[in-house]
């Protein structure tokens, strides 16, 4: 049975606001993922229990707070960026509460849940070609911006150090306490490369011997919403090559299949760049055992299932 091992913060029995609530997320143990492992552990941050639903809730915020602290976000703009879902659900989420407007380019294949939860907090969106991906929602984004610049606040998720300083200033302390120093891989796939980049350098900062893991799609053509194949796609600015110990190339249906079994053996229902994530923790999991190594590894379970359950890969048998 999946066990969480910390408390989160809005859990508690004292009243608290919404944005506080972001952050301190439980690390919860995958009993089933690691059976046949023997020495091995792996675990699940479980980024679905932030308020808006993702891990994009940490950066978002921390873009947001920057930009009122520069001085580049005011009443009188609207915050305009890209976005494949969760870091627009985010912005809409915390400038709903803030009370500033948003408007957001978003691939047309998004997946229909993640554009009535936009629509929900009155985004206006602009729809791009989804055969293009993240990367047609950036270039339009930054043609909507270079015609008007005065009018916008572009926090650029894919090029804003606040993005991966999010997680350097609370994922990876997070990770560090909640595994009492324990955690010996950490892996993840990357989007913009914000989870990756600020947990990786924290963890490499505080904890010896730590080996940090990319993982990404194996081909530029994928079913993996959010994920980038950073080969054959625009390369976020704020991505470092050089953090990675090594890299896991991801399946769709790989990813896909774990989706089904956290479901039906965890009863965890997350999204499907979770289920890509548990693929690579397991993966590194099995080349442990094979070495007879011991090994804790925490993966992150970016979002729920719930912005996906109209996919049709639910209906599949394993």
């Amino acid at each position: 049975m999946a066990l969480p091992i910390a408390v989160p913060n809005f859990w508690s029995t004292h009243a608290t606001s919404l944005l506080s609530a972001i952050g301190n997320t439980p690390l919860i143990k995958l009993e089933r993922a690691a059976a046949g492992l023997p020495g091995v552990e792996i675990y699940g941050k479980a980024e679905f229990l932030n308020p808006g639903g993702s891990v994009k809730d940490r950066p978002a915020l921390n873009m947001i707070v920057d930009g009122e602290r520069t001085g580049r976000l005011t009443r009188e703009r609207i915050l305009l960026d890209s976005t494949s879902g969760n870091t627009g659900i985010a912005y809409a989420m915390i400038c709903s509460a803030k009370g500033y407007r948003v408007k957001l380019c978003l691939p047309k294949n998004a997946s229909h849940e993640r554009k009535k939860i936009l629509k929900a907090f009155g985004v206006d969106i602009v729809f791009t070609d989804p055969a293009e991906g993240s990367d047609g929602a950036i270039r339009k984004c930054r043609e909507i911006y270079e015609t008007d610049p005065d009018i916008y606040f572009y926090p650029d998720q894919y090029s804003n150090p606040a993005n991966w300083k999010a997680h350097f200033e609370t994922t990876g302390p997070e990770l560090i306490r909640q595994t009492e120093g324990r955690i010996t891989h950490f892996v993840t796939s990357m989007g913009t490369s914000g989870t990756f980049v600020g947990t990786t350098r924290r963890l490499k900062r505080d904890v010896p011997g730590v080996h940090c893991i990319s993982a990404q799609p194996s081909s530029g053509f994928h079913g993996l919403e959010g994920l980038k194949h950073m080969p054959a796609a625009i390369v976020p600015a704020i991505y470092d090559k050089d953090l990675a110990d090594d890299n896991i190339w991801l399946d769709t249906e790989d990813a896909y299949a774990m989706v089904r079994r956290l479901a039906r053996e965890e009863g965890l229902l997350v999204g499907i760049s979770s289920g890509a994530n548990v693929v690579a923790a397991r993966k590194i999991g099995e080349e442990l055992a094979r070495n007879r190594q011991k090994g804790v590894i925490v993966t992150v379970l970016c979002d729920g299932a719930a912005k996906y359950l109209s996919e049709p890969f639910w209906e599949q048998e394993d």
